[in-house]
This record gives structure tokens, C-alpha cells and sequence, in this order.
């Protein structure tokens, strides 16, 4: 077994997200549940017979393209149209809705669109209404394959209202700290394509989707705010969790009103008999198994503690530096899940960033100890970065630099934070790129003899 020293944590951490990354990867996972068998379309224990009718694709989210090209090389001649939309690169808003046409895996012209995340822009709903065209011919004989990945929620989008006032109260609802269930509850009530509007679309025709999630739990009607899932919640849920977080003093009140208005507009669905299916196909649990096995290989005595991790940002990051202290050395501890923030302050972060904030605060003078908090994406938050990796020295550090992490911390700042320290000698950000992928967060505790 390899000698464990904590001169190579760096690499130690670099190669755990290889690891990690490399089992969320979007490609396979469409390989390991869709395949074809002569004239049969096998979609996990599901049996289709394409021939029978038409194919259509529709690939939303972050690993649309990964996903879109596996599926698009299985599902050859039998595919009729598609439709992919993905990220735009940046993520943010733009003026003008962009989307190109392209031959993928050399056999079909797929329309692609890019759209904003994580709140909706015009690019959103102008592909939304590219897919409600294309689907609006189908026949019981038909098949709508969708892949839904993280980020559908934005990228996928009709809403009641007028977009100005949506992105408002996205925005809005982003900054307050609810968690993504309660978000995604308001969204279902004020959006006609989610909570099983994408299958009533589908409709008549079969409707099979293949869900990379990014939901801790994986939840069916949160995963993109379930398009292809018929839901109980409504315009009473929706309501309570505005009021719970007191959006009529964040909102204006012209936007607060066509809220109220359109949560009385809500029409339920008519999915009628038509064949709907949801498989998950790929999920943190995955991910975080993959670095605990990595782990092992290096020498660590290495347990996956939870795949259901959530809470306060700041909290956690607490709570995972007490597990760092009472940890054996050797050992390696993996968490999956997603943490929230609750801004307060003008600065800029992300989740993983301010939770290896609160960390390295909490763990300041303990030696041979560290934590990595990342976003599988590979962007926390509106920043480059995918995350942090701290360790008991890290104050040291940046009180060396005369920084103050508690006023960071205060004031939502962690990236600014370690961009600062970095540029002070060895780098704290974990850097990726975007990875194509999306299943929520990971958080490495390795603790060194």
C-alpha cells in the first residue's frame, strides 16, 4: 500500500475528482439503459418497437450534448427529429435567443439551443416553444425520448409570466436560501412545461425519460422540476413557500401581483393514457462511491458517509470540520448532496466555496488535515470554480495576508477569498472547467498519519 503524505494532498484531491467525475459521466450512463436489439428499442426493462412509428429526442440540462450523442448513435435510422438544449457557455442571460443546426455522430441534423441557467432567458422559451412544435404531431404509435440533466429547470422553461417578472422571482428565490425542493415547487406551479408538462407534450405518444440527477435523494418531481412527472403540489404549495420566505418584501409590487395572478391560472394536466416512464440513470451516489474507491487505492481508510447531505452552507462546513477532527488519520471521508446559501452580504461564491470557508475557519491549527467541497458541474455558484480545497493552515495563511475570513464569510465572499489567497502562493480553488455533467456536490475529508 502507497505511503500516504499530506506534501501531496493536492494530488490526492485532483485525482478523487477525476474519479469521481469520471463515474458521473453522462455518455455511459445513456449506454448502460439504452440499446437496441433488431427491431426492439430496449430503455432499461422497457421494450419499444420503433418501427412502428416515429422517434423524437428532446435532451435538456448541463450533459445535454454528452447525452444527446449516446443516445443519437443507439438510436440511428430510427430517429425522426430532436432537439438538445444546453447551457449556454457562461451561463448568463443574453438579448437574442441562439441555436444551430449540426450533425451529430453522423446521422441526424439535431436543432441545438442555448439558454441561460440558473435563471431562465429568452433563449429558455424560445426553444421550449421549438419543442412544443415539434411534438405537437405525435401519434400513440410514437416514442419521445427525453434526457433531463441538471439545469433543466432554466433551459426548459414556459412560465405564466411575462419574463422580466419570472427572472425576478427566480432571482429572488435563489437569493433567499429555500432549498431546491421549495424552488422547484414554485416553479411546477408557475410553468406550464414542468411538473409533467414536457410528457403531456409528448402526448399521445409514449414518453421515456432518462434522468441524470441532481436532486439530493432523487426525487422524481424536482429533478428539472419534473417535466415528464405529474405532480401533487400546486398553487397552495407554491403560496406557502413564498410566504415562508417573505417574497412581497423582496419582490416589486407589480411582480408580486402577477404572482398572485398567475397561481390562480394553474390548469391541471391531461397526460391521458399515454405510456410515461422515468428512469434514473445517474446520481451522486455514483460519484461518491467512485472517489471512495479511488481512495482506497491511494491508501486511505476510506467511507462514503452520506449521499444526502444538505443544509446551511456555513453550517455544514462546521459540522464537516468536526467529522475532520475526530477523524482516524488515514482516513478518507466522502459526503454527496447540496447545501444552500442564504445570501446576505454583496459578496461573490458559491455553496462549496463558503462551506470550505466555514471549514477552514473551524479547523485553523490542525495539522495534516484536509477538506475538498466541490460542485460536480464544475461551477459553484457565478464563479469558475468548482469548489475549494482547504486545510488546518489555511487561516494561517490568510491572516498572514492580513485577511479576514470571518468578514469574508459574513459578507458571502468566499471566492474573492481564496482568489486572494491563491495568488498568495499554492491555489485553494478547484478548478474543472465545465464538465458536462451534473449530480450534485462532493466533500472529501483526508486526514494524514
Amino acid at each position: 500500500m502507497p505511503e500516504l503524505r499530506f506534501t501531496e494532498v493536492q494530488q490526492h484531491v485532483s485525482q478523487l475528482v477525476t474519479a469521481a467525475l469520471a463515474a458521473a459521466a453522462p455518455a455511459g450512463a445513456v449506454d448502460r439503459y439504452l440499446r437496441r436489439e433488431g427491431t426492439q428499442l430496449l430503455i432499461g426493462p422497457y421494450s419499444f418497437q420503433p418501427g412502428r412509428g416515429r422517434v423524437y429526442l428532446v435532451g435538456v440540462g448541463k450533459a445535454a450534448l454528452p447525452m444527446g450523442r449516446a443516445a443519437i448513435n443507439t438510436l440511428g435510422d430510427a430517429l425522426a427529429e430532436g432537439i438538445l438544449i444546453t447551457k449556454r457557455p457562461g451561463g448568463a442571460p443574453a438579448n437574442k435567443p441562439r441555436f444551430y443546426t449540426t450533425n451529430i455522430a453522423g446521422q441526424k441534423s439535431i436543432r441545438i439551443f442555448e439558454a441561460s441557467h440558473p435563471v431562465p432567458d429568452e433563449g429558455s422559451l424560445h426553444a421550449t416553444a421549438a419543442v412544443a412544435e415539434m411534438l405537437a404531431h405525435t401519434t400513440p404509435r410514437d416514442l419521445v425520448l427525453c434526457l433531463i440533466s441538471g439545469g433543466t429547470s432554466s433551459l426548459l422553461s414556459q412560465p405564466l409570466l411575462p419574463l422580466p417578472e419570472w427572472q425576478e422571482l427566480i432571482t429572488a428565490l435563489l437569493a433567499s436560501g429555500c432549498t431546491i425542493s421549495e424552488l422547484n415547487t414554485v416553479r411546477r406551479a408557475l410553468d406550464r412545461v414542468k411538473g409533467g408538462g414536457l410528457a403531456e407534450l409528448a402526448a399521445p405518444a409514449a414518453c421515456a425519460s432518462l434522468i441524470l440527477s441532481d436532486v439530493v435523494g432523487n426525487p422524481l418531481a424536482d429533478i428539472g422540476s419534473g417535466p415528464t412527472v405529474a405532480t401533487p403540489s400546486g398553487p397552495a404549495e407554491a403560496r406557502a413557500v413564498l410566504d415562508h420566505y417573505n417574497l412581497v418584501s423582496t419582490l416589486t409590487p407589480e411582480t408580486w401581483q402577477r404572482v398572485n395572478s398567475a397561481l390562480g391560472m394553474a390548469a391541471p394536466l391531461n397526460l391521458g393514457s399515454s405510456q410515461v416512464v422515468n428512469l434514473i440513470i445517474g446520481d451522486v451516489q455514483q460519484a461518491a462511491q467512485a472517489a471512495v474507491t479511488a481512495a482506497r487505492n491511494l491508501g486511505f481508510d476510506a467511507h462514503l458517509l452520506t449521499a444526502h447531505l444538505e443544509g446551511e452552507a456555513r453550517e455544514v462546513g462546521r459540522v464537516v470540520a468536526a467529522l475532520a477532527k475526530d477523524a482516524r488519520p488515514g482516513a478518507c471521508l466522502v459526503l454527496g448532496g447540496e447545501t444552500t446559501v442564504t445570501v446576505r452580504g454583496p459578496g461573490r461564491g458559491g455553496r462549496n466555496q463558503e462551506l470550505a470557508l466555514a471549514a477552514a475557519i473551524a479547523l485553523s491549527g490542525w495539522e495534516k488535515v484536509a477538506v475538498a467541497s466541490f460542485a460536480t458541474d464544475g461551477e459553484d455558484g457565478p464563479t469558475n470554480a468548482a469548489g475549494a480545497l482547504i486545510t488546518g493552515g489555511t487561516l494561517a495563511r490568510a491572516q498572514a495576508l492580513a485577511l479576514d475570513p470571518q468578514a469574508f464569510l459574513k459578507d458571502n465572499d468566499s471566492h474573492n477569498f481564496f482568489t486572494i489567497l491563491s495568488a498568495g502562493g499554492r491555489s485553494n480553488l478547484l478548478q474543472t472547467g465545465a464538465t458536462g455533467t451534473n449530480v450534485n456536490d462532493l466533500i472529501l475529508i483526508c486526514k494524514y498519519p
